[in-house]
């Protein structure tokens, strides 16, 4: 396979790198081509966007949480034959956490010798933007700079005065304008565009920027930029040499008795990689996808996954859904296999406060939740496992990242209470611990991805099991 594909970057964030992104997938789509949506770093929103622009799964690209030969492997794995892969990058084209930049979209896009369309915002500034090109081809020739997208354009005289300027200075030739829009299709919500449940006007949105790509964007010399990427190796042959213990989705296990692992799925919960679905289900679970939002009752599981979200925005409908809230802890009570990650953890505390009014959650937790106007924590985790819980193998190191609003107000710990996590990165729960434990639940702040951490899955599938099993000897003793 040749693997056609292109990388939307920028200076920074905030550019229109999504509505560009957006446009190009959904105008490629509507013109007969499958398309192969990627996100760089750890993205639900945006990446719910994109796979609704593409009409199939967007999966996430982190050289973070990812090793370098399973971040190619990830790519193949879910790059559609005659596709065009589209990635949208994060932040500016070389931030990165480091001084090194090996989390920057430059380093992945030499990792899988991609050619970069380049996002600029144009707004009260002209012959600078070529000084600014200049500088990221200089900064590392090894970059392909393909095209440059000009963003926020006053009139066709701003546009022709910097268009001149990046080709004539760069030589890399600007393949769109798009002016200042009258109206912002995509709400946003702290940091990143509201999630595709929230929003009523999802396809009026895409719509929209497909109309925009359309009209102002060169399509064929974009899918001409795609075509012209570099053949997708290794240079390390990291995949031959390290074949063995490489992760694929494609694996399976020989067992024909499945587990019924059930998904927070809802305006509340929203935040899963489609990786650690795929896995689950790989492994062999059914997947059940429930809404604590609206569903009576908790259904007849072996284990349930609550993914993050925005349970603040739901706190009302959650706390009225009481028969919810309380077969799910008489479940947890008779051993149900819980994993909770941020927002699914608010879930399981006792309440959450919203503008000064205190909203009833699960209570699995004695915790009470309230909300800051700034981020409580926003990056990459690195956690130790150093204690016992029902999923992961005491020293496991799991790559991680947070990001939440959500804050602990009150925690009174009790006994049946621990926290199984060390955190060597990031903030976590409570004074550089996370994942708190209680019976067979594990709720923690960090989210996790499969590819990255397969001892998750496996640790889910596990715990199911188990709980199977009892389930079943129990019934057999009763009868």
């Amino acid at each position: 396979m040749k693997y056609p594909r292109i990388i939307v970057s920028a200076l920074s964030g905030g550019s229109g790198k999504t509505i560009t992104t957006l446009g190009i997938i959904s105008s490629l789509k509507a013109k007969g081509y499958p398309v192969s949506p990627f996100k760089k770093g750890p993205d639900y929103i945006d990446a719910g966007w994109l796979a609704l622009a593409a009409g199939q799964p967007c999966y996430n690209l982190d050289t973070f949480l990812i090793s370098p030969s399973k971040i190619i492997q990830l790519f193949k794995t879910h790059t559609q034959k005659d596709s065009i892969a589209v990635i949208e990058a994060n932040r500016g084209i070389y931030d990165s956490i480091d001084y090194e930049g090996s989390t920057s979209t430059a380093e992945l896009a030499k990792l899988i010798n991609t050619p970069v369309i380049l996002c600029l915002d144009c707004t009260k500034t002209t012959r600078t933007l070529a000084a600014l090109v200049y500088g990221c081809i200089k900064f590392d020739p090894d970059i392909m700079f393909s095209g440059v997208v000009l963003n926020r354009v006053a009139g066709s005289r701003h546009e022709g005065i910097i268009r001149k300027c990046i080709e004539n200075h760069t030589g890399v030739p600007v393949i769109g304008a798009i002016p200042k829009l009258k109206k912002n299709v995509f709400p946003e919500r702290h940091m990143g565009l509201v999630p595709t449940p929230e929003h009523g006007w999802t396809d009026n949105a895409i719509n929209t920027a497909q109309a925009i790509a359309e009209k102002y964007l060169d399509l064929n010399k974009i899918c001409q930029i795609a075509e012209k990427a570099g053949f997708l190796e290794d240079k390390n042959d990291l995949i031959n040499k390290n074949l063995s213990e490489n992760f694929s989705l494609k694996k399976t296990i020989t067992s024909t008795k499945k587990v019924k692992i059930g998904i927070a799925r809802d305006a509340a919960f929203q935040f899963y990689y489609s990786e650690n679905l795929e896995e689950l289900s790989n492994l062999g679970a059914e997947l059940y996808f429930i809404s604590p939002v609206h569903d009576k009752e908790l259904p007849d599981l072996d284990a349930l996954y609550l993914g993050g979200g925005f349970p603040e925005t739901q706190a009302q409908q959650i706390e009225k859904n009481e028969s919810f809230r309380l077969s799910l802890k008489k479940a947890v009570n008779n051993g149900l296999p819980v994993y909770a990650e941020c927002g699914g953890l608010m879930y399981l505390g006792k309440s959450v406060i919203v503008d000064d009014i205190s909203y009833e959650m699960a209570n699995i937790f004695s915790i009470i939740f309230d909300l800051s106007k700034r981020p409580v924590a926003h990056g990459y985790s690195i956690i130790k496992v150093d204690q016992s819980n029902p999923f992961f193998q005491v020293g496991t190191e799991i790559r991680g990242h947070e990001f939440h609003y959500s804050r602990v107000l009150e925690w009174n710990s009790k006994e049946d209470e621990n926290l199984a996590l060390k955190v060597e990165r990031g903030k976590g729960f409570y004074e550089n611990r996370d994942g708190l434990c209680k019976k067979n639940v594990l709720a923690a702040y960090t989210h996790v991805h499969a590819w990255g951490t397969p001892q998750w899955a496996s640790g889910m599938i596990r715990a199911a099991k188990k709980y199977q099993a009892n389930k079943k000897r129990d019934h057999n003793n009763f009868l």
